[in-house]
């Protein structure tokens, strides 16, 4: 028994996400950070080490010194996996060195900055043969995994209507794109093609369908709200599910006053429920001739799933960094049965992986593909992986 070890590129002095996620790997005491290359400048990668009390030969001047060098240490010293916690541009060529050195990979979403490049990812994963799993934290919600469990189990019914909508308010001001933040995000060399649906509404997507099955199809209307921006800050999605379910999709970066305003509702034929990030330990379940019921978590009768995503008892309220924390404690679980030569457990093998990465850029293509066409429904194609590529064993 030992701790997972952990690098980190990306996510240095000042980045907010990479802070996010350290804090997460740490929370339930199984992972360490070990190693990282934190900037593409050599000088700030090391002050950012230092600052993180890892030794200065573990602060590396670039990611591909930090996998080469890793690679060479004793098995009982490397690194077991790399936190990718950069812009997009970069999280194919980290993702595949990492691999390629043997290195399981956890990154931040969207997993590239194309399709194209997810599916050489996805050929890199299976030649590896290395565990990969990409942070679509929202998932990570244990009030959200009731709310799977419940449509999984019939108790909506057949699901007729899904809304999923994602505002923020913090790009409505154009001088914000003077942030560390937003400047990357608006830049289609780093971003890729998309700005608002690659950043916010693949969550959106993904959360709808995690707990609501797979998109089929898709009607798109995007736009940059604020003139000027060369992608989208705003946009609407019409959306088919595989279920014959209908749904919207509504993600936008430019609702002044809101904070992180993700919602998800589902309507099935005997019943609905509504989920909110904002109040994440409530699900509520509305039903045709009762009154609404308000499932608290940790508050009675709740699935296994879901019990076992939550760490203290009912009405301590647990949020965004619990949510974070619950990927990497399932993916530290999933590189642990690896270590031992033992079934991952259950538990571990809930995390997004691969065909979520692929899935997740089709879907920002294909938004952007259909707001340009003139036709109203557009296939959302995308290739099917090997089930067993990038998961545990």
């Amino acid at each position: 028994m030992r701790k997972i070890r952990m690098g980190m590129v990306g996510g240095g002095s000042g980045a907010f996400i990479g802070a996010i996620h350290r804090m997460a790997a740490a929370l339930d005491g199984q992972i360490e950070l070990v190693c990282g290359a934190f900037s593409s400048s050599a000088e700030r990668s090391r002050e950012s080490g230092r600052g993180l009390y890892l030794p200065e030969s573990r602060c590396y001047a670039s990611y591909r010194e930090m996998f080469e060098r890793e690679a060479q240490l004793p098995e009982g010293e490397r690194m077991d996996f790399v936190a990718i916690v950069t812009p997009n541009h970069l999280h194919l060529p980290v993702a595949s060195m990492a691999l390629e050195n043997g290195f399981h990979v956890l990154s931040d979403k969207p997993a590239t900055r194309s399709l194209a490049e997810a599916l050489e990812l996805q050929d890199c994963v299976a030649r590896s043969g290395c565990l990969y799993g990409l942070t679509h934290t929202y998932t990570g919600y244990p009030m959200v995994k009731e709310a799977r469990a419940r449509v999984a189990a019939g108790e909506l019914g057949a699901i007729r209507k899904v809304v999923v909508e994602y505002s923020q308010g913090w790009l409505a001001d154009a001088a914000a794109e003077n942030s560390k933040q937003a400047a990357w995000r608006l830049d289609p060399e780093q971003a890729g093609i998309s700005c608002c649906m690659g950043d916010i509404g693949v969550h959106a997507a993904n959360l709808a369908e995690y707990v609501c099955g797979e998109i089929r199809e898709i009607c798109a209307d995007l736009r940059a709200a604020v003139p000027g921006r060369r992608l989208d800050d705003d946009g609407t999605v019409l959306l088919k599910f595989d279920s014959g379910a209908r749904g919207l999709l509504s993600a936008s970066q430019v609702c002044t006053g809101e904070e992180n305003g993700l919602r998800l509702r589902v309507y099935g034929e005997k019943a609905g429920l509504d989920w909110s990030q904002m109040e994440p330990n409530t699900l509520w379940l509305r039903s045709l001739n009762q009154p609404a019921q308000q499932l608290r978590a940790g508050v009675g009768n709740l699935a296994p799933e879901t019990l076992a995503n939550l760490r203290t008892p009912a009405g301590h309220p647990e949020g965004y960094l619990e949510a974070f924390a619950n990927i990497y404690r399932n993916f530290a679980g999933q590189i642990r049965a690896r270590i031992t030569a033992e079934p991952a457990p259950e538990i571990a093998c809930d995390v997004p992986g691969i065909r979520e990465a692929v899935r997740g850029m089709a879907f920002i293509e294909g938004t952007v593909s259909a707001s340009l066409s003139d036709k109203k429904w557009h296939p959302l194609a995308a290739p099917e992986p090997d089930p067993h590529i990038g998961r545990p064993e």
